[in-house]
């Protein structure tokens, strides 16, 4: 299994992947939906930060929200049809970064043992980070199938890392080296 700092790298990666996909596409293209029922590239970009903060928050370390005003849109329950008012791209890009700063910030102190129960939260530090690298790299494909199949941009590069792997079609961080779904792919 990764170590906590380990993962911060991991979820770091993810991330650049994830601006990799969506930093040249203009305003309208990250807001642009294909039909009601599917979301938009901003809206996965708000949603990605959204888990985040609130696995974070809520398993590691409650905290207010960085923008409440976007804890309901960007929160998966909320059917596609009604994700269409999105913030604008500067604001979806506070929001990230803000989320990603606070789960360095968080998971930093864990690895730091500057927390009560810091043996514990090492065990779910390890287990959120894992589930929040996976979750962001699960949008990026949903990205990069609006980004080259509807907007017609060709797909960066797949990140490489130790352990990095497709399943399903999906980038998937697998945290055991050699483990059963190594021999699934």
């Amino acid at each position: 299994m990764y170590e906590l700092n380990s993962l911060l790298r991991e979820y770091d990666r993810a991330r650049a992947y994830t601006d990799d996909l969506w930093r040249d596409l203009t305003p309208d293209e990250v807001t642009w939906r294909p039909h009601e029922d599917s979301s938009a590239i901003g809206w996965h970009l708000g949603h990605q930060a959204h888990v985040a903060h609130f696995m974070i928050r809520n398993l590691t370390a409650a905290e207010p929200s960085p923008d409440p005003e976007l804890d309901g849109l960007m929160d998966s329950a909320n059917p596609e049809k009604f994700r269409g008012a999105l913030p604008t791209v500067e604001r979806l890009t506070a929001f990230r970064d803000t989320v990603a700063e606070r789960v360095h910030t968080r998971i930093g102190d864990i690895a730091a043992g500057r927390v009560g129960a810091p043996d514990q939260l090492t065990v779910v530090g390890s287990h959120l980070l894992l589930a929040l690298i996976n979750h962001e790299y699960q949008h990026d494909q949903w990205i990069s199938e609006v980004r080259a199949d509807a907007l017609g941009h060709p797909l960066p590069p797949d990140p490489t890392a130790d352990r990095l792997t497709r399943v399903d079609g999906y980038l998937v961080l697998d945290p055991y080296d050699g483990g059963e779904m190594a021999g699934r792919h």
